[in-house]
């Protein structure tokens, strides 16, 4: 191998430990909602945490299990969302949680930065509203004056507070010393852009941009790699690398592959057999269902059913 191919196998190493621990946080999801995270000593020991989180955890405490709850949040609805695709956001109970699908700079990666950065802004913000943290409230600057000539003012979702939260938590690693490599560039745009457009984001993953890096004045900046396109805005997604297919497992990449998946057999979408399975074929099954049936409301008051079996057709992919 020559020097330069060395080299260049060394910075994706690099480049590819950084952007996994980078998201290891996200493994306070794996802790238990049972205990709480009340005491500096809690700190040290929580899996997945660098330094300045750690210190940043010290200092606020009471905002920790926020953080834990948004890290929840944020794989839940990832796992909804890419229930039917190849790729479903599947976790593991070992560091990077996502797997080694987030060291690399796909749109899987975009989305999974996204989804997490707007899921702690999202359950610091109602933690402020609800008046579970004592170093924030709601806010009280939304106000106004009724056509009758009455002043209100209401207590709204403190949006400011936990999207600053979140910004400093999350973005720690990126925002560190040297951290100003194409990889860091593109998850901080991407933490940016999942806290200002989290409710739209799995639009915004159909239609990221593909970009690479190229210096701009005296820094550096991401672009797109096809100048056809228009530039990306800050509410879109970015990416650095086309993704696998997920079709074949590929532990080397992270990728579990779709084999044993539950397909839909008259979808033609991405959830159906043909697309799901990757042209291998699939196998059908009859299952035994159980379900409630024949339920009567009894006065008063309950709902009572029976519990009835039926036959469904089961279609695992190849």
């Amino acid at each position: 191998m020559s020097p330069r191919s060395c080299l260049r196998s060394l910075r994706l190493l690099v480049f590819a430990v950084f952007s996994a621990a980078a998201s290891n946080w996200l493994y306070l999801a794996k802790l238990s909602s049972v205990g709480s995270i009340s005491e500096e000593e809690t700190c040290e020991k929580l899996k997945g945490l660098i330094q300045r989180q750690v210190q940043m955890c010290k200092r606020n405490l009471e905002v920790m299990d926020s953080v834990r709850r948004g890290a929840q949040l944020a794989i839940e609805e990832c796992q909804y969302q890419f229930r039917n695709r190849r790729w479903n956001c599947s976790t593991l109970d070992s560091l990077p949680v996502f797997g080694k699908v987030v060291t690399q700079g796909t749109r899987e990666a975009a989305f999974v930065y996204a989804i997490s950065s707007a899921g702690v802004a999202f359950a610091v913000t109602r933690a402020c509203s609800s008046g579970e943290l004592e170093k924030c409230g709601c806010d009280r600057t939304v106000q106004g004056v009724s056509p009758q000539g009455f002043q209100w003012s209401g207590c709204s979702d403190n949006i400011a507070y936990g999207v600053a939260f979140s910004q400093s938590f999350v973005d720690v690693r990126e925002r560190s010393k040297g951290a100003s490599s194409s990889r860091a560039l593109m998850n901080l745009h991407n933490n940016e852009a999942g806290r200002k457009v989290g409710h739209t984001l799995k639009e915004k993953f159909d239609g990221a941009t593909e970009v690479e890096p190229r210096r701009v004045g005296s820094s550096k900046a991401l672009v797109p790699r096809n100048a056809q396109f228009k530039p990306h805005t800050d509410e879109d997604l970015v990416y650095l690398e086309p993704s696998p297919d997920f079709c074949e497992q590929d532990m080397r990449s992270g990728v579990l592959g779709t084999r044993g998946r539950t397909c839909n057999k008259t979808s033609k979408a991405i959830d159906g057999c043909e697309l799901l399975c990757c042209g291998r074929g699939f196998h059908t099954a009859q299952v035994e269902l159980a379900e409630r049936c024949s339920c009567k409301f009894h006065w008063c008051c309950f709902v009572k059913c029976r519990q009835c079996q039926r036959l469904v057709e089961l279609h695992t992919c190849r």
